[in-house]
């Protein structure tokens, strides 16, 4: 799978970032192909190597689409991992692509599924997923 964005697309993904997961308290938001590639990245990583953790994560999802097969799922379009000061939402966007979400415990996670809900419909059209 090839992909080629403009700088009008990145800057609409962005866009979408801050408005609805940014400003609703997440601290780092990252958007990567099924493959592990990052390809937008926004917020405050803390210090995080982003390109293992697009990497990781798209092995992650990849091992829980398997996992769901074996249960006669077709597929689990989010997953969520809760820490004592940090959790991670991921979610499905369109075929190809995984929306990574990083929130500290003072953020709602009922909140961030709202956000990425209102969220996905916007990326999808620069995707080329719509």
């Amino acid at each position: 799978m090839d992909l080629v964005m403009s700088k009008e697309a990145i800057a609409g993904i962005v866009r979408v970032f801050d408005e609805h997961l940014l400003r609703s308290g997440a601290d780092c938001v990252l958007l990567v192909d099924q493959s592990g590639n990052l390809i937008v990245n926004r917020g405050d990583p803390s210090n995080l190597d982003v390109v293992a953790l697009a990497a990781l994560s798209a092995a992650n999802f990849g091992a829980t689409a398997e996992i769901a097969k074996l249960i006669g799922e077709e597929d689990f379009t989010l997953l969520f991992h809760k820490g004592k000061k940090e959790n991670i939402h991921f979610s499905r966007v369109g075929k190809n692509y995984l929306l990574i979400i990083l929130f500290n415990k003072d953020v709602s996670l009922g909140l961030i599924r709202l956000k990425v809900s209102k969220a996905l419909p916007q990326i999808l059209p620069y995707l080329g997923e719509e």
